[in-house]
């Protein structure tokens, strides 16, 4: 973990929030590079449930919602973390972490922990498990009082559900369609840690599939292959790093029928990445009581009218880029020096390729190198430009930021037109054609 968290702050993928006035627990800024990653693993979830489906829709929800759409979906009074405190130091723990333990149950908890220390200070003096509210609370409004109090969003799936008539009324889809949105989300965590895999600010990409009950089954092992085959195929991670984790009874929510979670093998071990649920009604029909609006829907082929099922499909950016970085991340030796490399799909590169100078005194190389360059950019326009420091240098800024290709013009260049293609896994090296170059990025970013 040191060693990715040390490569995301040189390399500019992720810094401390606030990290001048010392920062603050549990939020984080994305760096000119992070950026790029986190908006290229967005658009292709997007591009592949929204763009690519013809029974999906997306939307994009407010963060401040009326208040009573958090009371009917439980979260007011029952989004809770298990907390214990340290009557010595002072120290807050999560109950659960302390314990070693998914459950919540504050029974078990109270036996498991009974003779547990507080880790900050080795004193046996932990208060009984309580539970603790992670919604962000605030107000609308002049006045601070009752009349105004909002949250600030713990999931976007909120808005999708008080949403759905506004779908269904706009563009008459038929059953089975999905909504979809990404956004932030706020918690409240007792204990922020392991970098960008538990914070309190956090984007999301969740996507509720509705469906007539009788497909439940099919449905929800169609999604749940989804998640699996995105991760592999499309980031390109590594299959001996995930694994499935089925949600015991005990894990489960009440009104969940089934639950899966893709594990992914952080620095700190198999967490959960990315979340399928079958829900069953219990969105819509909450929602359809507490507010008296008609929420079922209608088959106009068989006439029939019934609360949806639901198949939800919820994951993390944040949790998806630390995958990604912790899944690429690679050192090696090359031409007799140990280096890093991040072994990233260029689907998701935040740079595609390098366009280089050998020299960049020599006019007439800058030249050549900067018309490479736009020839280049129509293939794709994340092409960069580096003329700083010897070639070597270059390529080893280029392999930490996962660029896959880097291009260098040289005097060969200006007599029979072809330049030097760089792999970045391989460090190997081949004379081609700029017409070849594009052929070659072009069927890498397809």
């Amino acid at each position: 973990m040191e060693k990715i968290v040390s490569l995301c702050k040189r390399r500019g993928f992720v810094f401390p929030a606030s990290e001048i006035y010392g920062g603050i627990a549990g939020f984080w800024d994305y760096g000119p590079m992070g950026v790029e990653l986190v908006n290229n693993l967005k658009s292709l979830w997007w591009r592949r449930i929204v763009q690519e489906q013809d029974n999906i829709y997306g939307i994009d929800g407010a963060i401040i919602q009326n208040p009573k759409l958090w009371e009917a979906s439980g979260h007011i009074a029952g989004f809770t973390d298990p907390l214990v405190d340290c009557k010595n130091c002072g120290a807050r723990h999560r109950a659960d972490h302390l314990a070693g333990t998914d459950s919540s149950d504050i029974s078990e908890l109270t036996e498991l922990l009974r003779e547990k220390a507080c880790p900050t200070c080795g004193k046996k003096e932990l208060t009984a498990p309580r539970k603790y509210n992670m919604m962000m609370k605030t107000w609308v409004g002049p006045v601070e009082d009752n009349s105004s109090v909002a949250y600030l969003r713990p999931e976007t799936a909120g808005p999708i559900f008080t949403n759905f008539k506004n779908v269904v009324d706009s563009m008459h889809p038929k059953l089975p369609f999905g909504i979809a949105q990404t956004g932030k989300a706020f918690r409240n965590e007792i204990a922020p840690r392991d970098f960008i895999f538990r914070v309190r600010e956090l984007e999301q990409m969740e996507m509720q599939y509705f469906i007539a009950p009788s497909i439940q089954n099919e449905s929800y092992e169609a999604w749940r292959q989804f998640s699996w085959d995105f991760l592999v195929n499309d980031l390109g991670l590594q299959e001996r790093n995930l694994k499935w984790h089925e949600h015991e009874e005990n894990e489960r929510a009440h009104y969940a029928a089934a639950a899966h979670d893709v594990y992914f093998n952080y620095p700190q071990g198999f967490k959960e990445l990315w979340g399928t649920h079958d829900r069953t009604d219990f969105d819509l029909k909450g929602h359809m009581e507490a507010s008296g609006v008609d929420l079922t829907y209608r088959d106009e082929e068989t006439k029939e009218s019934f609360i949806p099922y639901v198949i939800e499909s919820s994951v993390g950016v944040g949790r998806m880029l630390l995958a990604v970085l912790t899944d690429a991340y690679r050192e090696d030796e090359l031409g007799g020096e140990t280096r890093t490399y991040l072994a990233l799909s260029p689907k998701i590169a935040p740079v595609k390729a390098m366009v280089s100078p050998l020299l960049k005194n020599k006019p007439e190389l800058v030249e050549k190198a900067k018309e490479v360059r736009n020839e280049l950019r129509k293939v794709h326009p994340a092409i960069a430009w580096d003329d700083n420091g010897n070639i070597g240098k270059r390529y080893r800024r280029q392999d930490e930021i996962g660029t896959p290709f880097c291009i260098t013009i040289d005097f060969d260049t200006l007599e029979d037109g072809t330049v030097t293609l760089r792999h970045r896994d391989s460090g190997e090296q081949e004379r081609l054609s700029v017409e070849e170059v594009s052929e070659r990025l072009r069927r890498a970013l397809a």
